[in-house]
């Protein structure tokens, strides 16, 4: 199977990742830029409640919403840590790699948050969930970070193999490797990239993620909470990191300073393959070059058409989602009912598995295929499901089909759900009813245009339009209106082509590729 990302970092603010399989969309990714509660983030907060009716706390991690900590999230070993955390930020004699300390007893499972917890106190906490909707973060004093090989789990001294690693001679030997380099007190996850990898590379991942740990201590001793101590890598190279295997054909990404960052950091983790990486310099819009934006069109919204002419109804709540799906006009007139209805439930679970990971849709989903009245079939149903959702790295469950024709997923929610508008406006009114004279939208973005280079100061302006009118304003190498706009502006002015506008909108950037307002 071949994958392709790409990585679009001129359209707006921010950076969208797509992955490809196959040529087919099967994630998409957003990384704004904010560096505010991530999945992975370290932070030193303070108990604001503690609820012994939910056996949990609400912490100040500096998020407008409490994040909330349940007993069950403390992790055995909290005590330890809440000693190592006032040792910390006392100045006092345990260091880092827990030099000179004594560990506390673990706390009882079925313990009370109150009997470990108080108000105002301070807890060295990590973001398990981001914030979705209406909810906080969701935190745990189980902490772990991330690498690219390895997982270092500090207060243990547990080695844990990922099950993808099915040789016995492999995690043998993995295991006695990280036996003899890890540090005391300090357990390691080995993760399923790390198979066949050779000990200089284990060793190095291994001590960047203790040296990361060492600088979260530091921190600890000027940190006034709420505070961050330690940041996971930004979103593009977690999921580089992530994601990145020997199957990747090729990454193209339009930015030329992230080409180098990303070609940097793939030279670091991966030096056989920085040769994937690929600077897209095109008129067009990468996505639109390569044809994601089509992809994304045809993906998101409540109605999903599928190439055998069934399709997928897809609704969302607060507590779960639904995917209703239908035949639609597909039939086969050499099979009877239940074949029928076989062969689109099979069409229909690789949809809505690629469905599940593009749209990152986390918590509970029903789906209602269509009936099936033989047992074979719905036992084939339920291992082609498992089968396509075993490419899924979040974690899940799937129930067998009910007596109803239900399967019900459960799956790991960890950041908001990707939500795409596919609805677009009236081309011509923009949802008013009203329209300008088309043959003067010419004359505004001028206007515009002028107004951010003399009035705003601008040094140079990115104007994004639909392609029709990109080639209109383009025409001609010397005498583009395009071309007289920069010899009168004596500035930078850059016509670009977005298929995803509407024909008569209009975006524009300034020289920092931010977005400025009309």
């Amino acid at each position: 199977m071949n994958k392709d990302l790409f990585i679009d970092a001129t359209s707006g603010p921010g950076v969208t990742l797509a992955l490809l399989e196959d040529r087919k969309l099967v994630e998409l990714n957003s990384d704004d830029g904010d560096e505010q509660f991530s999945v992975g983030d370290l932070y030193l907060g303070k108990v604001k409640k503690v609820m012994a009716g939910l056996n949990a706390a609400f912490v100040d991690v500096g998020y407008e919403k409490d994040a909330f900590l349940h007993y069950l999230d403390l992790g055995p070993q909290y005590r330890s840590l809440s000693k190592l955390v006032k040792s910390g930020m006392s100045n006092q004699q345990i260091g880092p790699l827990f030099e000179g300390m004594k560990f506390e007893k673990d706390i009882d499972k079925s313990g009370k948050i109150s009997n470990v917890l108080a108000s105002k106190q301070n807890v060295l906490v990590q973001i398990v969930k981001e914030p979705i909707s209406t909810k906080g973060p969701r935190i745990g004093c189980e902490l772990s970070l991330a690498g690219r090989f390895l997982v270092l789990i500090p207060f243990t001294d547990k080695i844990s193999i990922s099950q993808k690693i099915g040789s016995a001679e492999e995690r043998n030997r993995l295991k006695r490797l990280i036996q003899s380099i890890k540090p005391k007190n300090f357990g390691v996850i080995i993760r399923t990239v790390a198979e066949n990898k050779k000990v200089a590379e284990l060793n190095s991942d291994l001590s960047e993620l203790v040296e990361r740990w060492k600088t979260a201590y530091a921190k600890l001793k000027t940190a006034k909470p709420p505070e961050k101590v330690l940041g996971e890598i930004n979103r593009t190279s977690a999921i580089l990191r992530d994601m990145l295997n020997a199957s990747f054909t090729s990454i193209f990404i339009d930015d030329k300073a992230l080409f180098e960052q990303v070609k940097e950091y793939i030279r670091s983790i991966s030096p056989e393959q920085e040769k994937i990486v690929k600077y897209y310099s095109g008129k067009t819009t990468i996505f639109d070059h390569f044809g994601v934006d089509k992809q994304i069109k045809s993906s998101f919204g409540k109605f999903v058409t599928m190439k055998s002419r069934a399709y997928l109804v897809i609704e969302h709540t607060e507590a779960l989602h639904v995917v209703d799906v239908n035949s639609g006009s597909r039939s086969n007139a050499d099979n009877d009912q239940e074949s029928n209805a076989l062969e689109v439930n099979l069409d229909a679970a690789d949809e809505i598995a690629r469905q599940l990971r593009l749209r990152d849709m986390g918590g509970i989903i029903v789906v209602d295929f269509i009936d099936m009245y033989k047992a074979e079939n719905r036992k084939k149903l339920h291992e082609r499901m498992k089968e396509v959702m075993s490419r899924d790295k979040a974690k899940h469950k799937i129930l067998p089909p009910s007596r109803f024709g239900l399967i019900q997923i459960t799956r790991q929610r960890v950041r908001p759900e990707m939500n795409i508008a596919t609805a677009e406006k009236c081309p011509t009114c923009k949802g008013t009813g009203e329209i300008q004279p088309s043959e003067l939208v010419i004359d505004d973005i001028e206007r515009n245009v002028s107004y951010f280079l003399k009035e705003q100061n601008e040094p140079s302006v990115l104007v994004h339009v639909h392609p029709f009118i990109e080639a209109y304003l383009n025409r001609g190498i010397i005498s583009s209106l395009a071309g007289k706009w920069r010899s009168k502006y004596k500035k930078g002015i850059k016509i670009k082509a977005d298929s995803g506008l509407h024909l008569l909108e209009v975006t524009y950037f300034n020289g920092k590729n931010e977005p400025i307002k009309t």
